[in-house]
């Protein structure tokens, strides 16, 4: 009888380790799914987001969230994006719940892009509802204001997947769980690469992302905590917001290189804004990677392109392809799971030595 017990404590513990490591592979506008293509399924399948660890907390059910049973082919589904896709990161994001919701045959798909204004995400996610949105997944704008939206899904008893922010609210009430990256632990893996490729010395200008939101919050602290343990040689002499724009990135940079000639290395808080840091460098006759050190966070192809010809130094992943972890999460939830409050993926990182042979995994 102990043998037994063993055994089946065994093949739980297996379990639990096989789902942990699953790969990820206006008005609201209606998606009719159609099947995606074969590149691009393959690129998904290869380099797609993973769970690094099941998530601590008792998690959310159907019964804890007066959610009716549904099956998640026959049912409405809606997407809140937060930006216009005028970057990867965006595009890539928007287009992995696309093509999941059409690899599973979801019976109808709403799409909202909120333009960057948190009012508008409010009333995209109410539209959605009023439609008959029965499951909802959301890129929030920001950390907080999302509540009047929020509400309205849970007054329905519509769950809700935040996905890459983290929203000021209780899981399993407000929401159901969120999904993303570990930002704090981003911004510490950036300090590392930039102090890898500075030596340890030098002044360092920060290009901060968009405020109001856990994203930029999280990876300015990691990063300030990593370099004051690692390299208390360097030093942080600017630290001014680019809000994740490549046109701002390269203002900034521009206003910098005048204001701050000493400056020797760029902490920018994802790819768009590192690449308008090159261009003003170039336009300044500085050579970037070489007399300014550049160290991003995102893992666009275009990044990934510069650090292979030496005008990047470093690449921290933010993995955007959420589409099969959230569905998948969904499906479990819908069929009777518990679901933890938070799963956090891996992201990798690229370097000098991989970057070339990485291009055409970056999105």
């Amino acid at each position: 009888m102990t043998s037994i017990r063993r055994s089946r404590s065994l093949l739980a513990s297996a379990a639990l380790l096989a789902s942990a490591a699953l790969v990820l592979t206006g008005c609201a506008k209606e998606e009719t799914p159609a099947a995606g293509s074969g590149d691009g399924q393959a690129a998904q399948a290869a380099t797609g987001a993973a769970a690094s660890a099941p998530a601590a907390g008792a998690g959310c059910t159907l019964q804890s969230t007066g959610t009716p049973k549904i099956d998640l082919k026959d049912a409405i589904v809606g997407f809140s994006q937060s930006e216009k896709e005028a970057n990867p990161f965006r595009i890539a994001e928007t287009q992995s719940i696309k093509d999941e919701a059409a690899r599973l045959g979801v019976k109808k798909l709403l799409t909202t892009n909120a333009q960057s204004q948190l009012s508008k995400q409010i009333s995209d996610i109410q539209d959605m509802l009023n439609q008959g949105a029965q499951l909802l997944v959301v890129a929030p704008l920001n950390s907080d204001g999302l509540q009047p939206a929020l509400a309205a899904a849970a007054a329905k008893h519509v769950p809700v997947i935040t996905i890459d922010r983290k929203v000021n609210a209780t899981a399993c009430k407000d929401y159901l769980t969120f999904i993303g990256s570990n930002f704090v632990e981003q911004g510490k893996r950036a300090a590392d690469a930039l102090v890898q490729a500075t030596g340890g010395t030098g002044k360092v200008a920060i290009l901060l992302g968009s405020s109001g939101n856990n994203v930029t919050t999280d990876r300015t602290n990691g990063f300030v905590e990593q370099l004051k343990a690692k390299a208390p040689g360097m030093e942080i002499v600017a630290q001014q917001t680019g809000e994740f724009a490549r046109d701002k990135g390269q203002q900034v940079m521009e206003q910098l290189i005048q204001s701050k000639p000493e400056i020797t290395a760029v902490y920018a808080e994802n790819d768009e804004m590192g690449l308008g840091a090159v261009t003003a460098l170039k336009s300044a006759n500085r050579k970037p990677g070489k007399d300014v050190k550049i160290v991003s966070i995102d893992g666009t192809r275009n990044a990934v392109q510069a650090l292979a010809a030496g005008d990047y130094n470093g690449v921290i992943e933010s993995n955007p392809r959420f589409g099969p972890l959230a569905f998948e999460t969904l499906q479990k939830f819908l069929a009777g799971e518990s679901v933890a409050d938070s799963v956090i993926i891996t992201d990798r990182a690229y370097e000098p030595g991989n970057a070339a042979a990485s291009v055409a995994g970056a999105y």
